[in-house]
């Protein structure tokens, strides 16, 4: 991941609605939700929530897949396991054992 991409998901992520939205597809991974689902389970407006899933989906943060009428959203935990390893890439010099943790566990999520 380079700088812009990771100030593009830190720039999705830094709004309250964004990343409770981000935060409520992790706990639903694989399966997704369907945007009117997580307008209502968050209420937020659909529309507005409309808005706030397509900010995600341009950091690549989420994907959307068309399922008959509806729009089933997934949180992209690769994205967001290369968003991290960017933000720890030279933890504490790359020379202390602090880290270690980190660099061995690096497909520690889902």
């Amino acid at each position: 991941m380079d700088s812009d991409q990771a100030i593009l998901c830190l720039a999705a992520l830094a709004q309250p609605t964004r990343l409770e939205a981000f935060r409520l597809l992790i706990r639903y991974e694989p399966s997704g939700l369907a945007a009117g689902e997580i307008s209502r389970l968050l209420a937020i407006p659909q529309n507005t929530m409309s808005a706030h899933l397509s900010v995600l989906a341009r950091a690549k943060l989420i994907s959307g897949d068309r399922q008959s009428r509806s729009i089933i959203y997934r949180a992209n935990l690769t994205e967001f396991k290369e968003l991290t390893a960017f933000l720890l890439k030279d933890c504490c010099g790359e020379g202390s054992q602090i880290c270690d943790v980190q660099r061995e566990e690096k497909d520690v999520f889902c």
